[in-house]
């Protein structure tokens, strides 16, 4: 494409000088795919759980945007158009009017809204270049932001554009105080904000947002553009009425509410052919994941590239990334056309990068990928076999490396001493913290666990990876792993006993049909692991047990001409999407007739907005729903299926990042946004071999070695009351004394002995061996030294609010949030030096949440140090 310029050449020099980063325009993909008359929230920046931004309405100047979380994550854009200026994007200047919008474009790696104007077309677009075959581009948390420029007929209208980021997009909570800065670069233009404080990975659970770390935005200098760190007020009122920014001044450290921003502006002047902007909105989070005993990096960082060189190689490649995400996109969409029509590649186009989005890729310390899951707004647990598990067809069919990069932490975890079950682990910890179970009874009782789903999950997951590779190599670094798991399904999978599966928030439920063809198709893809390492014996063995299963389950499973939702429930009914794995492998285990059957149930008993689950509410899942139509063996029930999913999609009332949990009834949302398991769209297109093939064998290539699992011995100086009572001191009451802490205190009489843990209606499956029957305890516990740590010295703790801890009345801990599990923190270096020979205490603050007897509470603390393995 020939570009053009309307400004002078020595300005064309410059522009060209800044790595010909302003110019090119976007090629537009074809039809196929277009966006859905109106998406529940649009799509703009999506990178990881932490770095994900989006606009809840129908037009952009409609509302702000927002992180996933619904917490306020500021993007402005601007353009002022002959002395006039209009809002692109954000609701501020209130006094800026909008600019109406034409349409809007989402394809699975771009965002663009059209707006036109007597004097010109304007295009504001969002480039993530979400690639799963290259991880260093997937993982490089940078987005391009273009403006777009194309005079009408006679028209040469004179315009300026400006953009910017709130600082608050750096921050957990407004309140937080940030520092930023102008980085020096000869090239581009880079401003940066982060918190003051930086507590580097301090944090886990759900309804969080990143707090340490820099938010950078850039874009190349030229002799017409701006960059400032400025009040947004101030920089927004200066663009409207002269088309400019003021003059910077840094400003020291204020709270991210006073509503600093990184701004940009551009004066290109008059616009006589069509020209284009560019800015890089980007979040360098230094370290992305603690993994057990390490702190992981991510993946963009593992040889050491740092943020600014990034942003100059991603400006650099702005032109070339343009294409291939358009081919991408082109491609993928008319794929995903031919295999399920034009609704099917809609949704597509909208789950692509949400679904990546719900992970983090990083880097062990071989370099070798990590892909951590999250769970978005359910309870924050990351790498949740569960929510993986649905997840995984969209990296079977685009990016193998990523799904070993994701079962890899899961099956080292549970080949490690940690893990003393014989079945498959639910998850790693809450996010970002990778460091055990803490779901259920976590580590140690068999509490709300997941036995035969997790197993079954594990199997079918490994299998269709030596289905992906055309081998099984990769399964036998694992195979006595493998091999527990295949024995704990030939025992407990046929008529699974009360225990939850996937779709846990309906609670337990006995003798599941659904579980069971998971466990039946788990035993027939470990029997196609085996034969494909020529295991003869095994294979026949599981091959075998795997069809009398099946017969078995087809017998004592139908009634009324399909099958129940458990085998002792006639008159139920439930989607069977675990079948799909039956076709997607070719086990060869289920007739078709059974599907057909199915399909005739699932055509009475859809809704408006969708098929339920099962016959126990209207609620469904969508992405249940996508591997269910994956079955049909025609076009006909496969739209039966999808067409409504695409008319909740258009007409659901609750603005948010798409949901998977929803009624189909109401189109109301249910539960959960915003999360991974989205990747469930691409099952239908694993059932195409030729596009499974062709998209597979594109993907990135890794073949380990992955480094050991971090994991080091811990020393106990003072024992948690995980396996055996811990004795504190315990008062009800705020101590009169403020030097409670140390060890000069002498507790009186209002002071009891207590045993830990102490809760009160806890769901962590935590054991209470104390009721807690006040609103807050303050406990200390002294233990003696016979000589000091050599290493490290953590805090382990379980518990469901804030809790300040101290060592000899040196502060050594003040956690702002609950933690479900245990998990552990290094203490503060100050407290580590009050440690001594002899007596010490250890002291804690805490409360129950909420009013009893409604409220929950359990606390549990002790303190260990790492030893020699």
């Amino acid at each position: 494409m020939k570009i053009a310029f309307s400004f002078p050449l020595s300005r064309r020099l410059a522009a060209v000088a800044a790595l010909a980063f302003l110019v090119v325009c976007l090629k537009e993909s074809s039809g196929i795919g277009q966006t859905p008359v109106r998406p529940p929230a649009v799509p703009l920046v999506l990178h990881d759980p932490y770095f994900s931004i989006w606009s809840p309405s129908d037009r952009p100047t409609d509302s702000n945007t927002i992180h996933w979380t619904g917490a306020s994550h500021r993007l402005t854009a601007l353009a002022r158009i002959d002395g006039k200026a209009y809002r692109l994007l954000g609701t501020e200047p209130k006094d800026c009017p909008a600019l109406a919008d034409s349409h809007l474009h989402v394809t699975p790696t771009q965002t663009s809204y059209s707006f036109e104007t007597p004097e010109l077309s304007l295009t504001l677009k969002f480039l993530t270049p979400a690639l799963p075959d290259d991880l260093d581009l997937l993982s490089r948390p940078v987005t391009y932001v273009t403006m777009q420029m194309k005079p009408k007929a006679g028209k040469v209208p004179d315009v300026q554009l400006y953009f910017d980021a709130r600082a608050e997009i750096a921050t957990n909570t407004p309140e937080q105080q940030v520092s930023s800065t102008t980085v020096s670069d000869g090239d581009l233009h880079i401003l940066k904000v982060g918190t003051v404080e930086q507590p580097i990975l301090s944090k886990q659970g759900d309804d969080l947002r990143i707090d340490w770390g820099y938010l950078y935005l850039a874009a190349a200098k030229t002799a017409f553009s701006q960059a400032a760190i400025l009040a947004a007020g101030d920089a927004r009122e200066s663009f409207r009425t002269k088309g400019r920014l003021p003059e910077s001044v840094q400003a020291d450290p204020s709270a991210a509410k006073d509503g600093s921003v990184l701004a940009l502006a551009w004066n290109p002047g008059r616009i006589s052919e069509e020209r284009s902007i560019t800015a890089l909105v980007a979040y360098d989070d230094l370290f992305a994941i603690r993994y057990f005993d390490a702190d992981l990096r991510p993946y963009w960082r593992r040889n050491g590239a740092d943020m600014i060189s990034v942003l100059k190689t991603t400006a650099s490649e702005h032109s070339s990334l343009q294409k291939k995400c358009a081919d991408f996109d082109r491609e993928l969409l008319a794929d995903a056309e031919r295999v399920g029509g034009s609704n099917y590649a809609q949704l597509v186009a909208l789950c692509h990068r949400q679904s990546l989005a719900g992970t983090k890729l990083a880097a062990d310390s071989n370099g070798q990928p990590l892909f951590f899951s999250k769970e978005n707004n359910s309870n924050g647990c990351v790498g949740t076999v569960d929510v993986f598990y649905p997840q995984a067809p969209q990296l079977l069919l685009l990016s193998p490396a990523l799904l070993k990069a994701t079962i890899v932490p899961i099956l080292d975890y549970a080949g490690s001493r940690r893990w003393k079950f014989d079945f498959a682990p639910h998850d790693l910890g809450r996010y970002p913290h990778a460091t055990g179970q803490v779901y259920g009874g976590g580590e140690k009782t068999l509490d709300r666990q997941m036995m035969v789903e997790e197993s079954a999950n594990m199997l079918l997951l490994v299998a269709a990876l030596a289905k992906t590779e055309g081998n099984a190599a990769f399964a036998q670094r694992y195979w006595p792993l493998l091999e527990k798991w295949a024995a704990y399904l030939e025992k407990y999978g046929l008529d699974p006993e009360n225990q939850l599966c996937t779709d846990d928030f309906a609670g337990h439920l006995a003798h599941n049909v659904n579980l069971s063809a998971k466990a039946i198709c788990g035993l027939g893809a470990f029997g196609q692991l085996a034969k494909s390492s020529e295991k003869n014996e095994q294979a026949a063995r599981y091959n075998g047990l795997a069809k009398k299963f099946a017969a078995h389950w087809i017998k004592e499973a139908s009634v009324d001409g399909h099958s129940r939702l458990a085998f002792d429930r006639p008159g139920t009914w439930s989607q069977k999407y675990n079948l799909v794995w039956d076709r997607v492998l070719a086990l060869g285990l289920f007739p078709d007739d059974v599907l057909a059957k199915e399909f005739t149930q699932y055509r009475t008993a859809s809704n408006k907005y969708g098929l339920p689950l099962d016959s126990r509410s209207t609620y469904t899942k969508l992405d249940w729903i996508l591997w269910t139509a994956a079955m049909a063996k025609n076009r006909d029930d496969f739209n039966a299926l999808v067409d409504p999913v695409m008319l909740f999609v258009n007409e659901t009332p609750d603005r948010i990042p798409l949901t998977d949990w929803y009624f189909t009834d109401s189109g109301k949302w249910r539960g959960f946004k915003a999360r991974p398991v989205i990747g469930g769209v691409f099952m239908p297109m694993l059932t195409d071999a030729a596009i499974w093939k062709k998209w597979s064998s594109r993907g990135a290539n890794t073949s380990g070695p992955w480094a050991p699992l971090p994991l080091k011995n811990h020393a106990d100086l003072v024992a948690t009351g995980e396996d055996h009572p811990g004795t504190w001191l315990v008062s009800p009451a705020q101590p009169a004394n403020d030097k409670w802490q140390r060890t000069d205190f002498r507790p009186g009489n209002e002071w009891k002995a207590t045993d830990f843990p102490m809760g009160l209606n806890s769901d962590s499956g935590t054991i209470i061996r104390t009721q807690w029957t006040t609103r807050d305890i303050w406990a200390v516990r002294d233990f003696e030294l016979k000589q000091l740590p050599q290493s490290a010295v953590s805090v382990r703790i379980t518990n469901s609010a804030p809790v300040q801890i101290w060592i000899n009345g040196v502060p050594a801990l003040d956690h702002d949030s609950g933690v479900r599990g245990y998990q552990d923190f290094v203490i503060s270096q100050e407290a580590a030096k009050a440690l001594r020979v002899g007596s010490n205490r250890i002291a804690l603050h805490t409360r129950a949440i909420g009013q009893r007897p409604q409220g929950r509470a359990v606390v549990d603390v002790g303190l260990t140090v790492v030893s020699a393995d």
